[in-house]
């Protein structure tokens, strides 16, 4: 079960990271379309790259995972990192519907300076998780916050938090 569950959840990986690199790539093609059977052309497909491909593969590649975590009880400082790093990797994703759900109204465009940082800042970040995971480098968490990954240790950083019960 858990060999399906890994084979699934990086294949899903590979499909998300590769739609998220092409998306850049469509949205620039944007520039210079004027309304007509091109830019529907174009419109329906970049639609149907995010929504029918790499939204599912994302929402799969982290369902798998999470499947993953409570099979493999990992539970160490790197896989913090790389949790963080594939939230903002969801929050990209999120990015990316954002642009496409504006881009091909009347008058809009994707600029170079654009598609230049929204393509760096997926492969920066999808390099950086490859490279958490593979090589699950030692963090010593007692560095930066001691308290962190004690039981109950998140309760320190809201202590003075309450919350009003009727």
């Amino acid at each position: 079960m858990t060999t399906l569950l890994k084979f699934i959840h990086l294949a899903t990986i590979a499909i998300w990271s590769a739609g998220l690199i092409v998306l850049p790539f469509l949205f620039w093609q944007r520039r210079g379309l004027e309304p007509g059977p091109e830019l529907d052309r174009l419109h329906r497909f970049t639609r149907f790259i995010y929504v029918e491909i790499t939204s599912p593969a994302a929402f799969i590649a982290i369902g798998t995972g999470t499947a993953l975590i409570f099979l493999q009880t990992t539970f160490l400082e790197w896989f913090s990192l790389k949790m963080v790093l594939v939230g903002l990797m969801a929050m990209l994703h999120v990015v990316a519907g954002l642009v496409l759900g504006h881009l091909f109204e009347p008058g809009r465009r994707f600029g170079r300076a654009a598609f230049v940082s929204l393509t760096l800042s997926y492969l920066v970040l999808i390099t950086a998780i490859l490279w958490v995971v593979l090589a699950k480098p030692p963090i010593d968490s007692n560095q930066f916050a001691t308290e962190l990954f004690t039981p109950g240790g998140l309760g320190h950083f809201f202590a003075d938090t309450r919350i009003p019960m009727p």
